[in-house]
């Protein structure tokens, strides 16, 4: 690996990526405008997926391409954001042609984050549009941002004993390759260093001084059974390989093992998990090349979404351990 090079997620041309968020009532969304079309495949293997479009990324749809992506808190609610990121790509001109009018393709899912603080306060067309805006700006930003804002970890045993997590973004380039990825880590099971059984976040103890296993406590209870479902974590790959959609559906579906490497126990009935793959480049690669590096980059930024996010909301977090 001494050829990978780690860059910023931003430094992957023809991608913009904006948050907004609402801090007061803990959601928010996080959305990628593609500047020009992008090839797009998804992964789902959790068991409660909300989601938008996906079906257009089955390789036997017409579909040729997408122009944002939605990444967003408030379970199905806030699925409403996508109009938002419709409105400001219709502005731009972006989407496919039909007769006088042009009807962007926006993809997108959300985690359930209602419960953080006040599930009556979803994101919306506003939330959208404004994280639209903001990726305008194209700062990287990790921990409590955008999707992430409601974000938690460690829910077996219920909220009191779950941790804070939030939104993370880690990318690397071997030669004129480049794969990055964006995640928001919102799962039923604990969070540790990639391919290491050092945990980061997760469940807490009775007296919240340490971390315990989710694996251990769901053996005990014979199930695996949380109070509360507050679960899903999404998150997407992003290269400057020209890969086809076929070709992406099998890298999302690779990417995904950096979730295996990184969350114990995940892709639970109870959770959402899904990974979304977008080809943004003209890099000759191969789809297995970029799945390699995929999991890496994505089991990467799960880590970084934990040890990013700051206490919040009355949740521990990965920093007040240190």
């Amino acid at each position: 690996m001494n050829n990978w090079k780690e860059i910023s997620l931003h430094d992957i041309k023809n991608i913009r990526i904006g948050h907004a968020q609402d801090e007061e009532h803990a959601t928010g969304c996080t959305v990628i405008i593609c500047e020009e079309k992008a090839q797009c495949g998804v992964d789902v293997r959790g068991g409660g997926p909300a989601s938008r479009e996906n079906q257009l990324l089955n390789p036997m749809m017409s579909n040729d391409g997408i122009n944002g992506l939605l990444l967003s808190g408030g379970s199905a609610y806030g699925l409403d954001a996508a109009g938002g990121v419709m409105k400001y790509l219709e502005e731009k001109g972006r989407g496919v042609k039909v007769g006088k009018e042009i009807v962007p393709i926006v993809v997108g899912s959300c985690i359930f984050d209602l419960g953080c603080v006040d599930g009556k306060v979803r994101p919306d067309a506003a939330m959208g549009y404004a994280a639209c805006l903001d990726s305008e700006r194209n700062v990287e930003r990790n921990g409590n941002v955008g999707a992430g804002m409601g974000a938690t970890v460690g829910k077996i045993h219920g909220d009191d004993f779950a941790m804070k997590s939030g939104l993370g973004c880690y990318c690397v380039q071997v030669g004129s390759l480049q794969v990055g990825a964006i995640v928001a880590v919102n799962a039923i099971g604990d969070v540790f260093e990639m391919d290491s059984d050092r945990q980061l976040a997760g469940l807490l103890n009775q007296k919240k001084d340490r971390m315990i296993s989710s694996e251990e406590e769901a053996v005990k209870l014979l199930q695996l059974a949380s109070k509360f479902s507050f679960n899903t974590t999404i998150g997407a790959i992003i290269t400057n390989a020209r890969l086809s959609k076929a070709e992406m559906n099998k890298v999302a579906a690779m990417a995904s093992n950096g979730m295996a490497r990184t969350i114990r126990p995940v892709n639970t009935s109870m959770d959402g998990d899904s990974i979304y793959a977008l080809s943004v480049g003209k890099v000759k690669s191969s789809a297995d090349v970029v799945g390699t590096l995929g999991a890496h980059v994505l089991g990467k930024a799960v880590n970084r979404a934990v040890l990013e996010a700051e206490e919040k909301y009355g949740y521990k977090s990965a920093q007040s351990f240190r």
